[in-house]
């Protein structure tokens, strides 16, 4: 979808990205039982739950000057979990 819509609207001079966060430290995973932070951080290959401001970060970059040359890019920031 990201890629169909950057497509679409590329000639307006609209850049299309999004962002794909994996598992991060938010209150909703806070409030979980451990067991289910303990599983999905032992799947993930960087062992540790992503943070808000890592996910932020990205964002930033698509929003920035620095981005724009960047249409139809999906971002992922997920410590490695797609890459397996």
């Amino acid at each position: 979808m990201t890629k169909n819509v950057a497509l679409t609207h590329v000639a307006d001079g609209i850049r299309v990205n999004s962002v794909h966060p994996g598992y991060i430290d938010t209150p909703l995973t806070q409030a979980q039982p451990p067991e289910v932070n303990d599983l999905m951080i032992a799947t993930t290959p960087m062992h540790r739950c992503g943070q808000p401001i890592e996910v932020a970060y990205g964002c930033l970059y698509f929003a920035s000057d620095e981005s724009g040359y960047v249409t139809g890019t999906e971002l992922v920031i997920d410590g490695g979990y797609l890459a397996q």
